[in-house]
């Protein structure tokens, strides 16, 4: 078997328009996070060394074999490589696989998603046999069940394609492209987002009030259409007015907070153009919309409000 030295890498994600409403059957948006990535670097190793990954951040080095194991580390590191090997028919190679990434974990990012296409793309690359996008798609997805049991798919697709992606539960995430660059902060408040708790809060709102909630939705729904005819025309202001109205109706729905709601007013005040939550609330980031000018104010006034993470990332136009 050939081996070539290769190295790939994987963005991670955000939510930018539609959370909670997305579980009713609206729309959602997501963009990839392209100032955070991971990493995979393949290198041939001596005849009969097997393919051993070191995952650098966490201090693991694990050998790949074809057994299955209940283990955090298998789903996430082996069973990539298992399912990249299988899909390409081959044996287990002599291969060093070094994996490091920037992307947070557990912090609603993609950093799952990511880590699972780095590894796949490289030992596709190693091997000589590179996996097409749709194929990389597919099988990053089948991580995610792993990891998530009954995922969307929106992470694997936004993450694979590298492109927004317009999502409404029930059918396949669409790629769709985008006219002008946007440049994002997305800073982090500091408190976990307790996801399945705001889900299952937001399920006992609509149970009690659902004409009122059921519009919520829907004011949701027509936010996110807006919003992505906004981005594929390249109207970057009216984007930041809908950021802004869908913070507004996630406040209705009880998932924001007060650190998450000083966190965007400070954003605003010190002139993005719009600001919101992203994920499930009450924690976890906001994402605010600036000019590349205004980026640096918009940072410091975000520090001063208390965040303890910024990630600063411009989503730009597909070049293909």
């Amino acid at each position: 078997m050939s081996l070539t030295s290769t190295s790939a890498s994987a963005p991670g994600k955000i939510i930018l328009f539609g959370e909670h409403a997305v579980v009713y059957g609206h729309p959602a948006i997501a963009v990839p996070l392209a100032a955070v990535r991971t990493l995979a670097e393949a290198r041939p190793a001596e005849r009969g060394a097997g393919l051993v990954l070191h995952a650098l951040d966490v201090g693991q080095r694990l050998r790949v074999t074809w057994e299955a194991e209940p283990s955090p580390w298998f789903d996430a590191l082996i069973y990539p490589a298992q399912l990249a090997l299988r899909a390409l028919e081959a044996p287990i190679p002599d291969l060093t696989l070094r994996v490091r990434s920037t992307i947070p974990i557990a912090s609603g990012l993609g950093s799952g998603a990511a880590l699972a296409a780095a590894i796949i793309r490289a030992l596709g690359q190693a091997l000589g046999r590179p996996f097409p996008a749709e194929q990389l798609n597919a099988l990053v997805y089948e991580v995610e069940k792993r990891h998530h049991g009954t995922p969307s798919g929106i992470d694997n697709t936004v993450i694979v394609y590298e492109q927004p992606v317009y999502f409404v539960r029930g059918t396949p995430p669409q790629p769709f492209a985008i006219a002008a660059p946007l440049t994002l902060l997305v800073a982090d408040s500091g408190h976990p987002s307790p996801t399945r708790e705001t889900v299952a809060d937001v399920r006992k709102l609509y149970q009690a009030e659902q004409e009122r909630i059921g519009a919520l939705f829907e004011q949701i729904g027509r936010i996110v259409r807006e919003a992505r005819a906004a981005i594929e025309s390249g109207e970057v202001g009216a984007l930041g007015a809908l950021m802004n109205a869908n913070q507004a109706a996630l406040r209705q729905l009880n998932v924001s907070s007060p650190v998450l709601e000083r966190l965007c007013a400070a954003a605003r005040e010190a002139g993005a153009l719009g600001a919101k939550l992203s994920g499930g609330g009450r924690g976890g980031n906001i994402i605010a919309l600036v000019d590349a000018k205004n980026a640096p104010d918009v940072r410091r006034a975000l520090q001063t409000a208390g965040a303890v993470r910024i990630i600063e990332t411009v989503v730009a136009p597909s070049t293909s």
